[in-house]
């Protein structure tokens, strides 16, 4: 039982060590594709306030991966000192099992004759009693048998564990020497984030400004996709015979259907783009300089290659392009009574009405000729209710 035991114990840790490490290989790519996207010969290009965020987003994510190899070297030293008390453990029994041995051989030396063995069994008094003395003869070199077998078996555990312990020893020292290089790098980021807010400071009126002019056009965006969302809503009641003045979808069975898949692919569900990474969460957020101005994200902004398309996260029919003065365009997505908006588009391959499948293209993502970003804005919604699309795309 007391094996069984430390073997289960030691299969829960290694699956937990296991997505420990897949995470924290999913957070170094993030990191790398963050330099790649959002650094890479742009950092002078962008305005200061997009600098910023990209800045905070990769202090923010190496402050996650500092924390998951924390936990990847605490595991690891659990596993090396169960280990270690696994190991105290054997050799006691192995030396017990070899003293077991040494005597068992030292007796089976002492009655070694074939004549002591043939009188032992002629010295029965009839014949029941001589059966039983072979079989206790029999029994006997099984035991001896099983004895050595033991010794092999616990040697080789023993082996095995010593094996494991210089290979967790290793990782572990891998693991310190990692997490110490990313503390460097994020006391770099810190520096830098410190230098660029005494930058902001010293031009005060350029960073509101622009803060300002950031926040004018997100309403904007958010006005529209709203106001299309209800007037779709409406149009589609009105058609069905309910009320116009609802702000929920009156679905028929089809779409009833295909709400529910959607709503059961919570979490799961694909990223808009191909790859890319989150350079803006959902909600609202304190500014890093000011902490008075809040930034509001009715979305998520995902940052990508020049060139990239958007694609449906999911089965669906276009229901509005979107369009804002001065800006770029957009493609709505009714899936039952959810809708997937996809932004920032300069090319659209879809019309209102086409019946799209998941991951189907609908349009190139627009590349700011300042700054050479390329940046898709996704939004979700059931019915004229914001969601937060982290919730419901895989690892957003």
């Amino acid at each position: 039982m007391v094996t069984f035991l430390v073997s289960s114990s030691s299969f829960g840790q290694t699956s937990e060590q296991k997505a420990l490490e897949a995470k924290r290989e999913r957070l170094q790519e993030e990191i790398k594709e963050i330099n790649r996207l959002l650094f890479a010969e742009r950092k002078e290009k962008g305005t200061i306030l997009d600098q910023m965020e990209a800045l905070d987003n990769k202090i923010n994510v190496r402050q996650q991966l500092i924390r998951v190899t924390n936990q990847q070297s605490n595991l690891l030293n659990r596993q090396i000192n169960v280990n270690i008390r696994n190991i105290s453990k054997l050799r006691e029994d192995l030396e017990i099992l070899k003293e077991d041995y040494a005597n068992l051989i030292q007796k089976t030396y002492q009655n070694k004759s074939q004549s002591n063995r043939l009188m032992f069994l002629l010295s029965a008094e009839n014949f029941f009693q001589g059966l039983k003395r072979l079989q206790y003869m029999q029994q006997y070199a099984k035991h001896r048998k099983k004895q050595g077998e033991g010794i092999v078996a616990k040697t080789e555990e023993l082996t095995q564990l010593n094996q494991d312990l210089v290979r967790q020893r290793r990782e572990k020292e891998q693991l310190l020497a990692e997490n110490q290089a990313a503390k460097v790098e994020l006391d770099k980021e810190i520096a830098t984030q410190r230098s660029l807010l005494t930058s902001i400071k010293q031009n005060e009126a350029k960073y509101t400004a622009a803060i300002a002019e950031k926040q004018r056009e997100a309403r904007k965006i958010d006005n529209e996709i709203e106001r299309l969302i209800k007037s779709a809503i409406a149009s589609s009641n009105k058609s069905s015979g309910k009320s116009t003045s609802s702000a929920t979808f009156a679905l028929t069975p089809e779409a009833k259907l295909v709400a529910d898949n959607f709503s059961s692919n919570k979490g799961r569900l694909i990223w808009p783009v191909e790859k890319g990474v989150k350079s803006q969460g959902y909600g609202v957020y304190a500014d890093k300089l000011y902490p008075g101005i809040k930034h509001r994200n009715n979305g998520v902004t995902i940052t990508t290659d020049k060139g990239s398309k958007a694609r449906a996260i999911f089965e669906g029919e276009v229901i509005a392009i979107l369009t804002v003065p001065g800006g770029n365009k957009g493609v709505q997505i009714k899936h039952g009574n959810y809708i997937s908006t996809y932004y920032n588009l300069s090319t659209l391959y879809v019309k209102k009405g086409d019946k799209v499948a998941a991951k189907e293209v609908l349009g190139d993502i627009n590349t700011n000729r300042f700054d050479g970003t390329t940046k898709l804005k996704f939004y979700l919604y059931k019915d004229a209710n914001r969601l937060n699309p982290e919730e419901w795309i895989y690892q957003l």
